[in-house]
């Protein structure tokens, strides 16, 4: 038997400092998430579906499950719903019949597209809570500890689509006048 580096009243205040935090955060994200798709018609994992398809570029329904945090039925279900309502596209690839794949119509980037531009960080509670600390320190605060433990739990694989999902932000977008805006592939030529 391996000795243990922790005693159990560490573990047990681990676990639970974690879940209450994560509580209380998630509590005030969804609220704010709410609020902001609600215009679209949009529920969270609607929205999640396809900001996950859009950054993807394509994807089997089990990968948006995976990265989705969602279980394989709920990311088919929502989105048989965002299909019918022209966002999404269901394929199958003729290497792979056995997958189903997702890519956002143009009505669905469009849709999301919009979406980034109406954010308003200041309706964000979890951004507004983390402004302090920026103004003290110059920037937000790092979560790299978190992000550590979430790769423990979900692996490299989940870690690399979350990171690409902000790099495709940072490098496809721009911030005109406080809003997001999609970057013309055409002007970056000139």
């Amino acid at each position: 038997m391996t000795e243990k580096n922790y005693t159990m009243k560490e573990a047990m205040i681990f676990s639970q400092r974690i879940a209450q935090l994560s509580k209380a955060l998630w509590k005030s994200i969804e609220k704010d998430w709410q609020q902001w798709i609600k215009p679209a018609d949009l529920n969270i994992n609607e929205h999640h579906i396809l900001w996950i398809a859009y950054h993807l570029n394509g994807s089997s329904i089990s990968d948006v499950a995976k990265f989705g945090v969602m279980h394989v039925s709920t990311a088919f279900n929502f989105s048989k719903k965002l299909e019918e309502r022209g966002l999404l596209e269901f394929s199958k690839k003729e290497s792979d019949k056995r997958n189903t794949y997702i890519k956002l119509t143009e009505k669905g980037e469009e849709l999301l597209l919009s979406l980034m531009e109406t954010y308003d960080p200041d309706k964000n509670s979890v951004f507004t809570g983390a402004m302090p600390l920026k103004n003290l320190y110059g920037k937000f605060p790092e979560i790299v500890e978190m992000m550590a433990i979430v790769r423990n739990v979900y692996g490299d694989d989940f870690m690399e689509i979350f990171e690409r999902s902000f790099e495709n932000i940072e490098n496809e977008f721009d911030d005109e006048d406080g809003t997001l805006t999609k970057k013309d592939p055409s002007k970056e030529l000139v």
